[in-house]
């Protein structure tokens, strides 16, 4: 079979189903090629069902420890991480089937299989073969990888991916987690709440490296208060992987240990998903990291050829790829849409309590030489968290002395993956702290957090 349409997608995650609904919104045929489940890893083994389990996570650590002073009194408080997780797996396949509902709604077609690039914009599935009149779109996403050298091989038994941790049907007794950024850290809170020994092991000096230094010494504050072990500097040198066990020799600070967990939880790094999809024979290069070169436009180096989403570069985020899907779509159609700023992209952890920011670092505008404000508001001092009990954290901004305009902020809380917004609209449109104080902002919440923490910066915090 042949067929033709204006627009072919290889992938249907996030970057990839919302270009295609974009291109159909504004009158382009389109199809999406996906050889597994619509919704990419985010739906189907990332994001989603991640998240389900980070709030059981939080329902059992709110029941086994903050119900008492609440007033409500539980008998004998029983974890089945099996039950937690078919929960996860329903939420997962409901998002999963809303994204092929969307696609009949806007009459996209889908193709199932894997999409391989051939010459004149034409994509061979199977024995078929789809031409694109107008432009084909990447969007093949990642996929979880081991770490060989160290004799760590996923074998989804003991050596586990982030995608095998979805499917356990119980925590298992202990279990090590190598690579402490935002997947070890969330699967660091799940594992812990349902009974796990956890030790999170980070080559880098401190646990979610990326984010501000003030922000990953607030997180390890309170992951210590819960008993996850944190080893960061840390190097794992190598494994002796039984059927039952992993024994990990592990060194820091030069001095090396022997740690022997049932499983380990691999959360270090991602493998681009390139292999087999003739991009040599379409004329696709690419960068010297190993992406999808791309330029300014997202366009590749093969004419008609765009990439988006994790396989065009960093930052490897859900939403950075959608936005990506709309800005490629439009340009298809021959719209000027506005260019992404890369800089006001936020970043969320989800555990407890979330980790969010947008901008510079503390530390990065040290080596920028730039002369800055920081205004903080520890959420001990919310009336909003004191009285819902989640006073860990804090909120953080860092603004440019002579002109008010906000470099970079930084939050640790409950919710801080809603509360970040605003400041990224704040970023997005050039607001300055100033502007940010002329809204009024209800009390009590825990977006009063980020007022205070912007009179902070101009010396007139109110309530510390």
């Amino acid at each position: 079979m042949s067929k033709t349409f204006d627009v072919i997608i290889l992938g249907g995650g996030p970057a990839g189903y919302v270009c295609a609904i974009r291109c159909a919104q504004l009158g382009l045929s389109t199809a999406v090629v996906e050889r597994e489940k619509l919704g990419g890893v985010c739906v189907n083994v990332g994001c989603i069902p991640s998240k389900a389990l980070l709030h059981a996570a939080w329902v059992a650590n709110l029941v086994r420890h903050d119900a008492a002073q609440l007033g409500i009194t539980t008998g004998d408080v029983t974890l089945d991480f099996g039950v937690a997780m078919k929960r996860s797996r329903q939420v997962s396949e409901q998002n999963s089937k809303g994204v092929g509902f969307l696609m009949k709604k806007h009459k996209v077609t889908v193709v199932e299989g894997t999409g391989v690039l051939q010459k004149d914009r034409a994509v061979k599935v199977g024995t078929d073969t789809y031409t694109a009149s107008k432009a084909i779109v990447l969007a093949t996403g990642t996929r979880v990888k081991g770490l060989p050298q160290a004799g760590l091989e996923l074998n989804a038994t003991t050596v586990i991916s982030s995608d095998d941790a979805l499917f356990l049907e119980r925590a298992p007794a202990s279990l090590a987690i190598v690579g402490a950024g935002a997947v070890g850290v969330e699967f660091a809170d799940i594992f812990s709440a349902f009974g796990s020994t956890v030790t999170l092991i980070e080559v880098l000096p401190r646990i979610l490296p990326m984010e501000d230094a003030e922000s990953s010494a607030a997180l390890a504050k309170v992951y210590k208060k819960r008993g996850i072990a944190m080893l960061v500097g840390a190097k794992v040198k190598g494994a002796k992987v039984a059927k039952t066990s992993v024994t990990l020799e592990v060194e820091t600070s030069g001095k090396t240990q022997s740690l022997e967990v049932e499983k380990v939880l691999m959360a270090a790094g991602r493998a681009m998903n390139i292999e087999n999809l003739g991009l040599e024979a379409a004329g696709v290069q690419l960068s010297d990291t190993g992406f999808i070169k791309v330029d300014h436009h997202l366009r590749t180096t093969a004419d008609g050829i765009y990439a988006i989403g994790d396989v065009a570069g960093p930052p490897m985020l859900a939403h950075k790829g959608s936005r990506e899907g709309v800005q490629v779509a439009e340009r298809i159609a021959g719209q000027t849409p506005h260019p992404i700023r890369y800089d006001n992209i936020p970043s969320v952890t989800y555990c407890h309590p979330e980790v969010a920011s947008i901008g510079l670092t503390e530390d990065q505008c040290k080596e920028r030489k730039l002369d800055v404000q920081i205004g903080k508001f520890p959420l001990s001092a919310n009336g909003r968290a004191r009285a819902t009990n989640e006073t860990d954290g804090f909120v953080k901004i860092i603004r440019d002395k002579q002109y008010g305009e906000i470099l970079g902020a930084h939050i640790v809380a409950a919710h801080a993956s809603e509360m970040i917004h605003e400041l990224v609209v704040a970023r997005e449109n050039e607001y300055t702290v100033e502007e940010v104080d002329l809204a009024v902002h209800a009390h009590p919440t825990l977006s009063e957090a980020i007022a205070e923490a912007a009179l902070d910066s101009m010396g007139r915090v109110l309530h510390t």
